[in-house]
């Protein structure tokens, strides 16, 4: 987190809900309550496959999905864009164009017309991801998860071997006919061979969980290794962010997070699954090609207002399908709260991002120094040691 203020928000979202806490009763408005991601951040955006191939741009990950305000997704996007924009040494004027863009972008996902609308012009960073995405091939995959090995799963500071007990916890997960399923869409009958499995290190949400890879062969041996599958096992905890109280949500983890999934990202979702494992909930999904995170890096001030308009639209869709004609219009109405004639912003939407940006700048710096005083004093150590 200490490589940007960017690398900073993305890896704290603790801040992000206790400002929320802080501030969401006496400054946002109300949404309906539908499915957000909860941490909607650049990074959990990108190119998604559904289990057919075709690839849209869609949110990707879903560890805090709740039923809940959608502001919270706006706020947190725009919070993301604006530190996106200062690592890249853009001036305020860009990032006060670019959340207006947010908005535009935002409100055209409520049109009637925008799930089949794909005429909307894409930013450099999306066309890249996409152009991308459309190109990889399984080889892909394995090389970038699993050094290119196909069958065995490497060991080393990634990958850590699991024991004999977890192994057969695991293939007997995976052979549930409601996972089985799941995987390539096949029919629910069909065998499943694990090949190998192993414990996944990985990134900051994954910490302190279970976390698997598995190298399985739908099929098993009659399909010859045609259809060798990399499936991601997660546990699943409770959300941090914040719910509305009122509505009921699945109580079980993985089942919340799958559900979110299926409302926000059709491509994900439908290939997703929740199970228990031993004691843990957790969700199942296969890792496709084609998955992949939408990378905003040294980018131009029209790069990013064409990338706000483009990625707030996308939330838009994913907000948008969950409401009737009636609760778009309503919602729609009170985005308008607070917006003058002359700006597309609302205020609330403005003051909440400007006090994220100044309160995490100050979080990120105060990391920057702690880090700094842990690195000197592991280097003061090595050099006092005697010979």
């Amino acid at each position: 987190m200490a490589r940007s203020a960017h690398a900073y928000v993305r890896g704290n979202t603790t801040k992000f809900y206790e400002w929320l806490d802080a501030n969401q009763k006496a400054v946002l408005p109300d949404g309906p309550p539908i499915w957000i991601c909860g941490d909607c951040h650049i990074g959990n955006l990108g190119p998604v496959a559904n289990a057919d191939g075709d690839i849209e741009i869609q949110i990707r990950d879903f560890d805090q999905t709740v039923i809940g305000n959608p502001a919270h997704d706006l706020i947190r996007l725009g919070l993301s864009l604006s530190m996106a924009v200062r690592s890249s040494d853009l001036p305020g004027v860009t990032t006060a164009l670019m959340i207006e863009q947010m908005m535009i972008g935002y409100r055209k996902g409520f049109h009637p017309r925008a799930e089949t609308n794909m005429n909307e012009a894409r930013p450099e960073s999306v066309h890249v991801a996409l152009k991308e995405a459309s190109r990889r091939t399984w080889r892909h995959l394995a090389a970038e998860r699993v050094e290119g090995r196909t069958v065995r799963i490497p060991l080393g500071s990634r990958f850590w071997k699991v024991g004999q007990e977890e192994r057969d916890e695991i293939e007997a997960l995976l052979q549930q006919p409601k996972l089985v399923s799941t995987l390539r869409r096949i029919s629910a009958d069909a065998s499943i061979e694990l090949l190998d499995v192993a414990y996944w290190k990985k990134g900051c949400s994954s910490l302190g969980k279970l976390r698997y890879a598995a190298m399985v062969d739908v099929g098993g041996r009659a399909s010859r290794g045609r259809d060798l599958c990399l499936v991601d096992i997660k546990e699943a905890v409770k959300a941090a962010a914040p719910r509305y109280e009122s509505v009921e949500m699945p109580h079980e983890y993985a089942q919340r997070v799958v559900e979110g999934a299926r409302n926000l990202s059709p491509n994900l979702g439908e290939r997703m699954a929740a199970a228990r494992l031993g004691n843990r909930s957790v969700f199942v999904r296969e890792l496709l090609p084609q998955d992949l995170k939408l990378e905003i890096e040294n980018i131009t001030p029209d790069e990013a207002r064409r990338a706000a308009r483009y990625l707030a639209r996308v939330v838009g869709r994913a907000h948008a399908r969950q409401l009737d004609d009636a609760a778009r219009l309503a919602w729609r109405g009170e985005l308008e709260r607070g917006k003058s004639k002359s700006l597309e912003a609302p205020s609330w939407l403005w003051n909440s991002v400007v006090d994220l940006v100044g309160t995490h700048e100050r979080g990120y710096l105060d990391h920057c120094r702690r880090f700094a005083l842990e690195s000197a004093r592991k280097i003061k150590e090595v050099e006092i040691q005697p010979a």
